[in-house]
C-alpha cells in the first residue's frame, strides 16, 4: 500500500507545484503588459492541476479501503505523508519562481508569436530550445526574502491565504478520513469534502483574488511600482507553505468536524 500513498503523493506534489507556479506567469504577464495571455496560460496549469486531482481522489478512496479492511492500518500517517508532498511541491515552486518568470516571459512571447498553444508547441518545443532554457535559469538568492517585508501588504490578505490553503489541502483528505470514523454515515462523510473545499473557495473568491486583482491594476496602470507585485506574489507563496504545514494540525480536527456535520444533517 505504501506504493498507492507515494502515488497519490506524488500527483499531490504536481497539483500545489503548478499552482503556485501560476503566480510566476502572472508577474511574467504583468511585465510584459500581456495580462490577458498571461491568465489564458494560466487557466491552462490549473487545468493540469484539476486533471491531476480527478486522479488523486479515487486513488486516495483505495488507501481508505483498505485502511477499513485493516484496522493496524496507520492512515494518519499515511495521509501526513501525502499533505507533506503539498509542502514539498510549494518549496520546490518557491525555489524554481525566479526561473518560472524568466521562462513564463519567454512562453509569452512564443504565444503571442504564434497565435495558439498547437502552433507554439509545433514551431517552439523542440531539444534543442529545450536544452537552452538552462541559459534562463535563475537561482533564488537569500536578498530576496530581505525584500518580503510585510510593509504596505495587507496582512489579512497573506493570513488568508494560508487558512484557505490549508483548508484546499485537507478537503477530500478529512472527508476521506470522517469516513473511517463512522460506519453509519461513512458514505455521507466521503461525499463530504465540498463542506470544506466550499468554504475555501468562498473565501478565496471574495476575499482574496479581489484584492490581487486591485493591486495587479495598479500596477498596470503605473499607480504601484511593480516591486510591490514582486512582494505580493513572494508572501503569497510562503503563506501558502505554511498553509500546508497548518494542514497537518487540522486534518484529524477538521475529520471529526465532519463527522459531526454529517451525524446531525
Amino acid at each position: 500500500m505504501i506504493e498507492q500513498v507515494l502515488l497519490v503523493a506524488l500527483f499531490t506534489f504536481i497539483i500545489h507545484l503548478s499552482e503556485t507556479l501560476t503566480y510566476s506567469l502572472r508577474l511574467a504577464g504583468v511585465r510584459l503588459g500581456k495580462l490577458a495571455v498571461s491568465l489564458s496560460l494560466t487557466g491552462i496549469i490549473l487545468l493540469i492541476s484539476r486533471t491531476a486531482n480527478m486522479v488523486q481522489a479515487p486513488l486516495t478512496g483505495k488507501i481508505i479501503d483498505f485502511a477499513k479492511d485493516y484496522a493496524e492500518y496507520n492512515l494518519i500517517i499515511h495521509l501526513r505523508i501525502i499533505i507533506g508532498a503539498a509542502t514539498a511541491g510549494t518549496i520546490v515552486a518557491l525555489l524554481l519562481f525566479p526561473s518560472a518568470v524568466l521562462l513564463s516571459s519567454r512562453i509569452i512571447s512564443h504565444l503571442e508569436v504564434a497565435g495558439s498553444i498547437p502552433q507554439m508547441i509545433r514551431s517552439s518545443v523542440s531539444f534543442q530550445k529545450i536544452t537552452n532554457a538552462r541559459y534562463h535559469m535563475s537561482p533564488p538568492k537569500l536578498s530576496m526574502l530581505s525584500r518580503l517585508r510585510i510593509g504596505g501588504i495587507p496582512k489579512r490578505l497573506v493570513i488568508l491565504n494560508c487558512v484557505v490553503t490549508a483548508i484546499y489541502t485537507i478537503g477530500v483528505l478529512a472527508a476521506l478520513l470522517a469516513s473511517t470514523f463512522t460506519t453509519e454515515y461513512s458514505i455521507a462523510a466521503s461525499q463530504s469534502s465540498g463542506l470544506i473545499n466550499g468554504i475555501a473557495t468562498i473565501l478565496l473568491t471574495i476575499l482574496i483574488d479581489p484584492q490581487i486583482g486591485l493591486i495587479t491594476d495598479k500596477v498596470l496602470k503605473g499607480e504601484k511600482d511593480i516591486t510591490s507585485l514582486n512582494k505580493i506574489f513572494g508572501l503569497l507563496m510562503i503563506s501558502r507553505l505554511a498553509g500546508t504545514v497548518l494542514a497537518q494540525l487540522l486534518l484529524v480536527p477538521a475529520a471529526y468536524w465532519i463527522e459531526w456535520m454529517v451525524s446531525i444533517l
